[in-house]
């Protein structure tokens, strides 16, 4: 009877994987021409985008966050840099008057990603402005680098997200560094966060998902300037230092979300 019953068990999990079989395979069929599909991109970017906005309008700032407007402007033109995973509200944060150009790998995940910064008033440039070398040439980081460089003598303002694709979290690349230098103007560290989030832990970055009727906190750091003549020891040094600028500030705007209420209700 024991026999009976775990042959009859493993037919019936045998079954149920049978029927979760086709429904993959139609996935993997369809899944790559739905992604070489601009309609179908454009699309999801929009709805992206009304995600992104619907989040802003519903989570208010707390005590205590500062003006991107304001600080933007003072600094004009500048380079704001995000950590990858933090970032995903960062288009929301555009000041409407300034003009931005974001910087997006040219990888087929980061055009999904760029169509929706476009939508939310961004103009952007593909490539790779994280490591130094023939492999980020490749990638377009060198030509990234010189078009930012001209954008921003034109007046205009650049995002960069400091931490390299799939390199380790929350560790500034030179790229941003690099950028600053070249282009005299400074690195401003930017975080974003929502009380309302979900965080999606096995991925490499543990890319935050910003949730809406919550609260918010966006955190300005310092200007960080790097010399024209820097040399590599230099470059290194305020590589650490933006590091260090963007985890404080990243700390600070979660702090201001998750603190509780005083006694008047207040965050």
């Amino acid at each position: 009877m024991r026999d009976d019953a775990a042959v009859s068990s493993i037919a019936m999990r045998e079954g149920r994987r049978g029927r979760k079989r086709p429904m993959k395979e139609i996935w993997r069929r369809i899944r790559k021409p739905l992604a070489r599909s601009r309609l179908v991109k454009h699309a999801l970017a929009r709805v992206m985008a009304a995600a992104i906005r619907l989040v802003e309008r519903t989570n208010p700032r707390a005590e205590g966050s500062d003006d991107v407007e304001k600080a933007i402007a003072e600094y004009t033109p500048a380079i704001a840099a995000f950590w990858h995973g933090q970032h995903l509200l960062a288009p929301a944060l555009k000041p409407r008057r300034e003009r931005f150009v974001a910087l997006f790998s040219r990888s087929a995940d980061a055009e999904l990603n760029a169509l929706v910064a476009e939508k939310l008033g961004f103009e952007t440039v593909r490539g790779s402005g994280g490591r130094e070398g023939t492999k980020n040439k490749s990638k377009g980081g060198a030509a990234a680098l010189i078009q930012l460089k001209r954008t921003i003598d034109a007046g205009c303002n650049v995002a960069m997200i400091a931490d390299i694709p799939h390199g380790t979290p929350r560790e500034a690349g030179l790229g941003v560094v690099t950028l600053a230098k070249l282009s005299g103007r400074p690195v401003i560290p930017v975080a974003i966060a929502t009380s309302r989030r979900k965080v999606l832990e096995r991925s490499w970055d543990k890319t935050t998902i910003n949730l809406p009727f919550g609260r918010s906190a966006v955190v300005v750091g310092e200007p960080i300037y790097v010399a024209a003549e820097a040399d590599e020891e230099e470059m290194e040094r305020k590589r650490r230092e933006v590091t260090d600028a963007l985890n404080r500030a990243t700390g600070e705007a979660y702090r201001l979300v998750d603190r509780k209420p005083d006694r008047d209700g207040e965050r």
